[in-house]
């Protein structure tokens, strides 16, 4: 009997931010492997999830949203999302359908006219760097099938994209027909990862971006994108357990009473929520300790960008 042949590639997700490229690459992971909130462009760096579909291992880069840079920060993250779809043997270019739909209707949000604009500015990017690219329309369980066809057509007519897939990353919808697809493109090759890992990030690194995570989700109205996690210390402990130890960087002195909240009670719950998914990750007791300081230029430090694997001369 003939041995399987395997095969193996990148995938990339571009997108608008908030386009849920995070919840779609949880979803073909079928684990967490990128941070998941309210907020757009909580993902700063690239993270590769690991997928699995019969004999093929898709590496999925879940890249930055792509926007108009304003800072530093901002050119690094567009610079990587670029990155990460050139390095790709596929890319998928998540749109959030509602948005699109919204426009149309005359009834969108700012935020929504600020990812209509995104868009276009992608599918330019497209035609610039002739890749084709897979349209996955998400968010198809907010709108209405006509609405959707005709949102399909027109974007498929700028004739940057080779197929069209319609999904909700949410729950699921469609999903498993994108990652059929995306297996059926990578090309044969022995796998890169072990079948049982989901993701590569340094463990300390992935630590951050789950406290990271619970930071925005429980001050998302009053912290904009002023804060920072740096891992530490992470160290074994006698009860085969891990001991973490986390600084919160925030930019002004004025911010860190609202990390802290009235009486530590903030922290707590931050500390608190992410000890319990941290203990669910790595499959072991977990000692998190939290500490919150002032530092204004952390998003101009050189050392910051190096250890999220992102440019600084950009």
């Amino acid at each position: 009997m003939s041995e399987v042949q395997t095969r193996c590639g990148y995938a990339a997700v571009i997108g608008a931010p908030n386009a849920g490229k995070s919840t779609l690459v949880n979803r073909l992971v079928g684990s967490k492997v990128s941070i998941v909130t309210q907020k757009v462009q909580t993902t700063r760096f690239p993270i590769k999830g690991v997928a699995i579909a019969g004999d093929a291992q898709i590496v999925l880069i879940d890249t930055p949203g792509i926007f108009t840079p304003r800072r530093r920060l901002d050119r690094a993250m567009v610079r990587s999302a670029w990155g990460g779809a050139a390095d790709a043997e596929a890319v998928i270019h998540l749109v959030d359908a509602n948005a699109e739909i919204a426009i149309d209707r005359g009834d969108a949000k700012s935020a929504d006219k600020r990812a209509v604009i995104d868009v276009q500015s992608i599918i330019e990017g497209l035609m610039t760097t002739g890749q084709k690219a897979i349209l996955a329309l998400n968010k198809i369980d907010l709108v209405k099938r006509d609405q959707l066809l005709g949102l399909s057509q027109k974007l498929f007519d700028t004739g940057v994209y080779s197929e069209v897939f319609m999904i909700s990353a949410h729950n699921g919808s469609g999903v498993e027909d994108l990652r059929a697809r995306l297996a059926s493109l990578m090309p044969k090759g022995p796998w890169l990862y072990p079948a049982d890992q989901a993701a590569d990030m340094p463990v300390r690194l992935l630590a951050a971006e789950i406290t990271r995570e619970k930071i925005y989700l429980r001050v998302h109205e009053e912290l904009p994108y002023s804060a920072a996690v740096e891992t530490t210390a992470f160290t074994e402990t006698k009860d085969g357990g891990a001991r973490i130890e986390q600084t919160i960087y925030v930019e002004r002195d004025s911010q860190r009473p609202i990390v802290l909240g009235k009486g530590g009670q903030t922290l707590k719950w931050i500390g608190e929520h992410a000890r319990v998914e941290l203990t669910e990750i790595l499959d072991r007791p977990v000692h998190l300790f939290l500490h919150v300081k002032v530092k204004e230029n952390w998003s101009e430090e050189r050392e910051f960008y190096s250890g999220l694997g992102l440019e600084f001369d950009v």
